[in-house]
């Protein structure tokens, strides 16, 4: 099987698959790649260390770790299989001074499941989530390396998160608000800095990004890019900017890298 492709994609909150658009792009996305054997994704709505390992068990309950919605997005399910094997390789390509938990009971959460039930609305492809055990570019940047081989096999690497994610700074809650400043200038920022490929810009975000820290008064949508770049062939290349544009004024941008 052919190196599978690694993704950075913006996922928003539940009400996101109302979306005509994103849907569409995001599900014309899925198509155009190569089937995974497996999914192993980090959502930005899972942070724990050491790091953790969800769900293996087939059709596995979700997380419904959101409130105020509308019922419906309660009912929804994503019975996908679980990956064991899949949890026994990535707990073998973790240094054994790192550790790592197992967290039969944590099915998937909003960050993972959303986007996979566009993607692969069949939800018949195995899917393993794991946590984010840090915030700290760096230390995600070297995780990624480490889950790099498992592309070798099939498998397909989703950093889920948000090109800006300054929720309590946003003051029109429609979903095609004019974007703030702050997320236009912070997203045109990230666009370049892809284009550029320059990682060391990209790991300082919080220090030399404009429109901080608006854009990210905390880090963790941001931070699964990291995982991403990590588990790319190499963090400096240019990646395929797939999605662009805004949803309740934050930045959907969204990319593949190989």
């Amino acid at each position: 099987m052919s190196q599978m492709p690694v993704l950075f994609l913006s996922h928003g909150a539940p009400p996101l698959v109302d979306d005509q658009q994103w849907v569409r792009q995001l599900a014309q996305w899925a198509k155009k790649l190569p089937r995974p054997k497996s999914i192993l994704i980090v959502s930005a709505h899972w942070e724990s260390a050491p790091l953790t390992i969800g769900a293996t068990t087939d059709a596995a309950p979700l997380v419904y770790d959101f409130w105020g919605f509308p019922q419906r997005f309660y009912d929804v399910t994503y019975p996908a299989p679980g990956a064991p094997g899949l949890a026994d390789q990535i707990e073998s390509l973790t240094p054994h001074s790192h550790g790592v938990v197992r967290l039969p009971s944590r099915g998937l959460d909003h960050g993972a499941y959303v986007p996979l039930t566009v993607m692969y609305p069949e939800a018949d492809i195995p899917v393993l989530q794991i946590s984010l055990p840090s915030l700290e570019p760096e230390a995600l940047l070297t995780l990624g390396e480490r889950l790099r081989p498992l592309r070798e096999q099939g498998v397909l690497i989703v950093g889920s998160g948000f090109t800006t994610h300054g929720l309590p700074f946003l003051t029109d809650p429609r979903a095609d608000a004019v974007p703030p400043s702050w997320s236009v200038e912070f997203d045109q920022w990230a666009h370049e800095t892809l284009a550029a490929g320059d990682v060391g810009e990209l790991l300082n975000f919080q220090n030399s990004a404009p429109g901080m820290p608006y854009a990210h008064p905390t880090t963790e949508h941001f931070a699964p890019l990291f995982v991403a770049l990590g588990a790319s062939n190499d963090p400096e290349q240019v990646p395929q900017q797939v999605i662009d544009g805004y949803w309740m004024g934050l930045a959907k941008r969204s990319v593949q890298l190989i």
